[in-house]
This record gives C-alpha cells, sequence and structure tokens, in this order.
C-alpha cells in the first residue's frame, strides 16, 4: 500500500471524524431548536449525495432523479404515521372514520388495500427500504443490460421524477395530491411533534447518515470498489475482462437509491409530513448540486456540500426568493467549470499541499511520497 493512500485514508478518516463531531456535537450545543431542526432536514438530503458519491462520482451514473426514491421513502413512512393519526377516535367527525381524511374528502369508503399493511411498523420500516430499491431495480435492469447510459439515463430518471410527481397529484384520493400526507402525529403513541422529540430524532438522523457513510466508505475500499472505478474509467475494458458491467452497475445504484429512501423516511418523521415537491425533477437536481459543490467523490465532501448550500438557500432566499433558482444554477456552472472536484477537491490539490510546501518550509525539496 502506498504512502499516498495512506495519506488518503487517513485524510478520510479525520474527515469523517471532524463532520461526526461538528453534527453531534457542536450544532446542538451552539443551535436553538428551531435551528437545529433546519440543519436536521438539511442532514435528510445528505443521504441522497452519499447515495450519489457511489453510484455518481465512483461508478459514473449521473441521477437526476433521486429525488423519487427520497420520496418513496417518506410517503412509506408518511403512510404508517398517517394511519396511526386516523384512528376512528381521532377522525370520528368523518363520514368514514378510521381512514385519512383526505380519503374522507374524496369520498372513499374503505382504505385502499395496499394501504393496509402500512399498520404495521416493521412493515413500513422493512418497506422504507424494500420499495424504492425495488423501483430501482425495475428501472436499471432493462437500462443498463441494454447498455443505455450516460445522458440518456439521467433524461430518463429525470422523465421518472415528472410521470411520478404526476401520478401522486393527479391521484389525490390514494396520495393525498399535491399537499401530500400531512397532520403526522405520533410514532407508535410518542408525539414527535415537541421539541424533545425533534431533539431527539435529530440525532436518529445524524446515527444513520454516519452509518450510511460508514457503509459507503466499505463498499468503496473493497474490491468492488475498485471494480466500480474502472467500470467508470473504462467500462469497455471491464466488460471485456469477463465481468458483467450491468450487475454492478444496478447494484449500486439500488443501494445509493436505498440510502436516498432512508434519508426520506427521516425526513418525514422531523419536519412532519411530505409531500410531491420533494419528488419531482427540481429537488432531483437539487440534490445533484448538493453532490457536486461538496465533491462527488468525497463522502465528507458530499455532506458538507449538502450542509453549505442548504444553510445559503436558507440566507440567500429570505432576502431574495426571487433570485434564488439563478444562484442555484450558477453555483452549479461555476463548480462544473472551475472546480470539477468540488470543496473536497479544494482542500485535496490545493490547500493541502500549500500547507505541506509551508511546512517544510518552502525548500522545495520533493515530497517523500511516491508518485502513483
Amino acid at each position: 500500500m502506498s504512502a499516498a493512500h495512506n495519506n488518503n485514508r487517513n485524510l478520510e478518516l479525520i474527515g469523517f471524524a471532524l463532520i461526526a463531531i461538528l453534527i453531534m456535537v457542536v450544532l446542538p450545543l451552539l443551535l436553538d431548536n428551531f435551528r437545529l431542526n433546519l440543519v436536521g432536514k438539511y442532514l435528510t438530503y445528505a443521504f441522497v449525495a452519499v447515495g450519489l458519491v457511489l453510484c455518481w462520482g465512483y461508478t459514473g451514473i449521473l441521477s437526476l432523479g433521486q429525488g423519487v426514491f427520497f420520496g418513496l421513502g417518506g410517503y412509506c413512512m408518511a403512510m404508517f404515521l398517517k394511519l396511526e393519526a386516523s384512528s376512528v377516535a381521532n377522525t370520528s367527525i368523518q363520514s368514514t372514520p378510521g381512514i385519512p381524511d383526505f380519503m374522507d374528502w374524496n369520498q372513499l369508503t374503505a382504505l385502499p388495500f395496499f394501504w393496509v399493511p402500512f399498520k404495521s411498523l416493521p412493515f413500513a420500516l422493512i418497506a422504507v427500504v424494500v420499495m424504492p430499491a425495488l423501483a430501482a431495480f425495475i428501472l436499471a435492469v432493462p437500462m443498463f443490460k441494454r447498455r443505455v447510459g450516460g445522458v440518456y439515463f439521467a433524461i430518463i430518471t429525470q422523465a421518472v421524477a415528472a410521470v411520478l410527481t404526476i401520478l401522486i397529484v393527479g391521484r389525490q384520493d390514494f396520495t393525498g395530491g399535491i399537499n401530500g400526507i400531512t397532520d403526522l402525529r405520533t410514532l407508535l403513541g410518542w408525539d414527535i411533534r415537541t421539541d424533545a422529540a425533534k431533539y431527539v430524532l435529530y440525532f436518529l438522523c445524524c446515527a444513520l447518515l454516519l452509518g450510511s457513510m460508514l457503509l459507503a466508505r466499505f463498499v468503496l475500499a473493497s474490491k468492488l470498489g475498485r471494480i466500480l472505478v474502472a467500470v467508470r474509467d473504462k467500462e469497455d475494458r471491464v466488460r471485456f475482462s469477463g465481468y458483467d458491467v450491468a450487475n454492478f452497475k444496478v447494484f449500486i445504484f439500488c443501494l445509493a437509491s436505498a440510502i436516498a429512501a432512508v434519508g426520506g423516511a427521516m425526513f418525514t418523521l422531523q419536519v412532519g409530513f411530505m409531500s410531491p415537491s420533494f419528488v419531482g425533477i427540481v429537488p432531483s437536481i437539487e440534490m445533484v448540486i448538493f453532490c457536486a459543490v461538496g465533491g462527488r467523490q468525497s463522502l465528507v465532501g458530499a455532506v458538507v456540500g449538502t450542509l453549505l448550500v442548504n444553510w445559503g438557500k436558507t440566507v440567500f432566499s429570505e432576502s431574495f426568493p426571487e433570485l434564488w433558482l439563478f444562484a442555484m444554477g450558477g453555483l452549479f456552472i461555476l463548480v462544473v467549470l472551475a472546480f470539477p472536484r468540488g470543496l473536497a477537491g479544494i482542500v485535496t490539490d490545493q490547500l493541502l499541499p500549500l500547507v505541506r510546501r509551508r511546512g517544510s518550509g518552502g525548500s522545495g525539496r520533493p515530497s517523500a511520497v511516491p508518485a502513483e
């Protein structure tokens, strides 16, 4: 193992430790409950960015529809919470007590069959991961087996996001329509709307995010990770070596989608609703921007990029709401053209070499790290 590889690994470990300290210790000490809950919402988007590092940064699969899987995970959790909030006692004034309010408004008289299993929390938790992964599998297999990739795959995923948004809005009687699933109150009797509950959910979100980063790091550090990089750089050579490239792409795309879905479920728990506004094209593209700004080949950078861009969005949109989308587009163009490796690339390619040169007294002597 080369010294350069050791340096990179040490840098990753330091970055992981710093981000863990930041979100688990520093921010809870510095921020009030409202701001901390806002940061918790930002961190749910970071799950998507971590998945994009896997499928885009290391495998070369650009998906412009990751909001689909974020939303599916969120809707699975919201369905359980909504059914718990729609007990017969809570809905006694409805024409049909015991069903969600939006179903009653749309004159349904019974719970749809596909809603019934979501009365069980274990089923809902399993569905949060399995259903988005299954949807990703159904989308990816025909595409990758037919060697559809690059911009074509990106456009297809974008079209899927648009179709799902239209479907959710159009079937208001089943999904809550444009308003989504709202008025979520308790989780097994525990009121998730209180400040104490939001505090607990924030730390749960942090723990799951750090766990997702460790899982992604494990995948990238394994032989599979090296194959993924080879697929990104020399796909034909990997195929001619006897590997089934499509299977690797399908697996990593499904894994990234499952990670995004966990973020969606945590969003529903922390914010208290889920709507089609988090499923469509615009949020999906924003999530790609989060990853690009932080660094699409850095797990820590993706999380930092998500936090910084969303913080900037909150601050900037409060003062100039009509200009925010233009600022977001300009930021993405700037990053792609000037800093293709994002903030993480600036640190590793420019700041660290500068620090090392100053640390060696600027002697100009060659580094002891061998070239790769």
